[in-house]
């Protein structure tokens, strides 16, 4: 696992553990987006919160298939799971977990850098983990410009353009 804060003097933590050799180098772009993200909320409009640490495990589909079977009651793997922490003393915002295989295939089938692909899903995580949902279209809209302002800050371009789906509703 890896722990640090992302930058000086921001309230937020990202703890990264890789559980998946697969992987590779994409903590870092994972990090990033996590990191950004924080930060968009943490700047937003009302934005009157301290945001604290953010877990974010990169792991196989068979766990990720089996989280999504235990706590959503859904077979089989999917690209990203966000728990949402119960409020505590620390502040600690949830916990996210990716599938490699999940999402390599997304990203190929998509045509798109699987960083590119992480960073939407961290972004779409962690926006769900302080309250977001995509449940109605109205939700949708909302949370869906948001993720396009933020991987537009990393130079990520609108996953929604060609009518791509990086998750499910």
């Amino acid at each position: 696992m890896t722990s640090a804060p992302v930058a000086p003097g921001l309230d937020f933590e990202i703890d990264i553990e890789i559980e998946d050799q697969a992987w590779g180098q994409a903590s870092g772009a994972v990090r990033m987006a996590a990191f950004r993200t924080l930060e968009f909320i943490s700047q937003g409009e009302g934005a009157s919160f301290s945001l604290g640490p953010v877990s974010i495990l990169l792991t196989d589909d068979g766990t990720v298939a089996a989280l999504n079977e235990q706590f959503r009651g859904k077979a089989g793997p999917t690209n990203v799971l966000s728990f949402p922490a119960a409020p505590n003393p620390e502040g600690h915002l949830g916990d996210i977990a990716l599938a490699h295989g999940v999402c390599a295939r997304e990203a190929a089938q998509q045509g798109k850098a699987l960083t590119a692909h992480l960073q939407h899903l961290v972004a779409h995580g962690v926006l769900h983990l302080v309250g977001y949902d995509h449940i109605t279209d109205d939700e949708a809209a909302v949370m869906e410009d948001k993720e396009r302002r933020i991987l537009a800050s990393l130079g990520v371009a609108d996953p929604y353009a060609a009518d791509d789906r990086d998750h499910d509703r």
